[in-house]
C-alpha cells in the first residue's frame, strides 16, 4: 500500500471515531554526513527513517500520535486511534476549545528542483570535504585545527487532511559547516561558517562558494591573534548581513511567531516583548521585516506547510510599524486573520509549530560604502557567534566572530571577542540606514518546543546601521 493511501486511512478511521478534524504527515527521511577533522575522517553518519505522524481535533482539543515504520492499514488504525483517544482525554480538562481558520485544501506533487544529487556524488562530496581542510590547514602556521562537515537530507512528506489536501513535497537540503582555529601566545581564536541550503551540490559550488569561504576563515582565524579587544561603549555600528541574520531570528522572528506572542511558549522559551502592539511603531522608518518561505534555495523554502496552507510572504514589520505574525489555522482563528503558512515540525514525530521559514530585514537604498563613510567613529560588527536573549526577547547580547574599528569613514583596525548588546526598540528605533546589498545565511539548529524541536530556515538581511553598546568578552 502507498504512503497517500497509508496516510488517507489513518484521516478516515480518525473521522469515523468522531475526530471534528484531522491531519496525517507521513515522512521518508535519508541523510549522510562526513566530518573530517585535521585531515582525517572522524565518522561517516548514515540514517534512514520513515513514519506517520496523525493530529486529530476532538471536542475542541489536540491528541497526536506519531507511529515508525507503517506498513499496513492496521498500523494507520492504531495511530488514528491513539490521537483520537489523547484527544478526547484532553478536551475533559480544556476550558478554550480550539477553532482553526478555513483555508483552501489543495492537491499538489512539489518537487523541489537540483541539479547534482548528493545521493549520487557522496564522493564529490568527499572531495569538497577533503579540498576545503586543505586550504583551512594551509593558509597559515597559526592554524592548528580544521574542522569541515558536509552532507545532505533528502525528505519525501505526504500530507492529508479531512479537509481533502493532498500534498506531496520531495527536497535535498546540502550542506557544508566549516571551522578553523588558530592559536599562538596562549590566544586561540575560532572563526566557522556554514554554506548551502535547498537544492544539490551545486548549492556549495554555484550559489556558495564553500572554497572560498574555507579560505576566509582561516584567514580570519589566524589574523584575530594579532587583534585587539575594544573597552565598553555605546556607539554606531554596521552589522553585516551574517551577524544581522542571528539578530533578525532572535529578536524579530521569534517574537513574531503568534503562539509566542500569546504566551503559549512562556513556560520553556519565552515570549514577545511587542506582545498586543500590532499597528503601533516598534522600530525606525528604516526597519521592514519579512518572513518569506517562497525564497527559493532558503532552507526555509516550501510551497506548502505542515498544515497545507500555501505559503507566501508575509509582511511583520513595515516602516518600524508592526504589521503581522506568523500564525497556524488555530491562532489565526483567535486573531481573526487568514492562516499564513507558519506551521512546520522537524518530522513526523512531533506535532507542528509555528516556525520562521526565511525570516529578514528588507534591503534598503543605501550602499556600503555609504554607510561606512558617514560614521565618524563607531563599528563594523561581523558574522554572528552566541546570543543570550532574555524571556521577551527585549535585552539581547549577541557576540560576533570579529569586528573593525571605524575612524572617520573608514574601516581600520581589526577587533577580537565582541559583543554586541541593545535593547530591542531602543535599537530598531537607532536604525537609519539598510544597504541595497542583501544576503540570507543558512541557519541550521534553531530550537523550540517541548519536546524539543531542531529546524533549519533562512535568516539575513542588508548591512544595518544603528546604534548598540559594544564590549570585550574580557570585561
Amino acid at each position: 500500500m502507498g504512503s497517500e493511501d497509508l496516510a488517507l486511512k489513518a484521516i478516515d478511521h480518525a473521522r469515523s471515531l468522531g475526530a471534528s478534524y484531522a491531519d496525517a504527515r507521513l515522512e521518508v527521511r535519508a541523510d549522510k554526513e562526513l566530518l573530517l577533522e585535521n585531515g582525517s575522517i572522524e565518522h561517516v553518519a548514515a540514517t534512514q527513517n520513515s513514519g506517520i505522524g496523525i493530529r486529530v481535533l476532538v471536542d475542541g482539543a489536540w491528541g497526536f500520535y506519531a507511529l515508525s515504520n507503517p506498513t499496513s492499514i492496521n498500523d494507520s488504525k492504531i495511530a488514528a486511534e491513539q490521537a483520537f483517544k489523547l484527544a478526547k482525554s484532553s478536551s475533559m480538562h480544556t476550558k478554550s476549545k480550539i477553532t482553526l481558520a478555513d483555508t483552501k485544501a489543495f492537491v499538489d506533487r512539489v518537487v523541489y528542483s537540483w541539479k547534482r544529487d548528493p545521493r549520487d556524488a557522496m564522493e564529490e562530496l568527499v572531495q569538497i570535504a577533503k579540498e576545503c581542510d586543505k586550504i583551512i590547514r594551509g593558509t597559515s602556521s597559526r592554524i592548528n585545527k580544521s574542522s569541515v562537515a558536509v552532507g545532505y537530507i533528502h525528505v519525501e512528506k505526504w500530507f492529508v487532511n479531512s479537509d481533502g489536501a493532498k500534498i506531496l513535497q520531495e527536497y535535498i537540503d546540502t550542506i557544508a559547516n566549516l571551522s578553523a582555529t588558530a592559536h599562538e601566545s596562549d590566544l586561540t581564536q575560532n572563526v566557522s561558517g556554514t554554506e548551502g541550503g535547498r537544492g544539490g551540490i551545486e548549492m556549495l559550488t554555484e550559489h556558495a562558494d564553500v572554497h572560498k569561504a574555507a579560505e576566509d576563515i582561516a584567514q580570519k582565524s589566524a589574523q584575530l591573534i594579532d587583534a585587539k579587544p575594544v573597552k565598553e561603549r555605546k556607539a554606531q555600528v554596521v552589522m553585516n548581513p551574517d551577524f544581522v541574520a542571528l539578530l533578525t531570528h532572535e529578536i524579530l522572528g521569534h517574537p513574531s511567531e503568534a503562539d509566542r506572542v500569546l504566551g503559549y511558549e512562556m513556560a520553556w522559551a519565552g515570549g514577545a516583548w511587542w506582545a498586543g502592539k500590532l499597528g503601533q511603531k516598534v522600530g525606525s522608518d528604516a526597519l521592514t521585516v519579512y518572513d518569506n518561505p517562497t525564497v527559493e534555495r532558503s532552507l526555509g523554502h516550501y510551497k506548502y506547510d505542515d498544515e497545507g496552507v500555501r505559503s507566501k510572504e508575509k509582511l511583520l514589520i513595515k516602516n518600524g510599524m508592526l504589521h503581522d505574525h506568523m500564525h497556524s489555522r488555530e491562532t489565526a482563528a483567535q486573531f481573526s486573520v487568514e492562516p499564513n503558512s507558519g506551521m512546520r515540525a522537524t518530522g513526523y514525530e512531533f506535532m507542528p509549530l509555528i516556525r520562521m521559514a526565511c525570516t529578514y530585514i528588507g534591503a534598503g537604498d543605501w550602499n556600503y560604502e555609504e554607510m561606512i563613510k558617514e560614521v565618524k567613529d563607531g563599528y563594523l560588527i561581523c558574522n554572528m557567534k552566541v546570543p543570550s536573549i532574555d524571556m521577551m526577547r527585549y535585552n539581547w547580547s549577541i557576540s560576533c566572530q570579529y569586528a573593525y574599528e571605524i575612524k572617520n569613514g573608514e574601516v581600520r583596525d581589526l577587533l577580537r571577542d565582541i559583543i554586541v548588546m541593545g535593547i530591542a526598540p531602543e535599537f530598531f528605533n537607532s536604525i537609519d540606514a539598510c544597504s541595497k546589498q542583501f544576503e540570507i545565511r543558512p541557519i541550521l539548529n534553531c530550537g523550540k518546543g517541548d519536546p524539543m524541536q531542531t529546524m533549519r530556515m533562512g535568516n539575513g538581511g542588508p548591512y544595518v546601521r544603528g546604534v548598540a553598546t559594544v564590549k570585550s568578552v574580557e570585561q
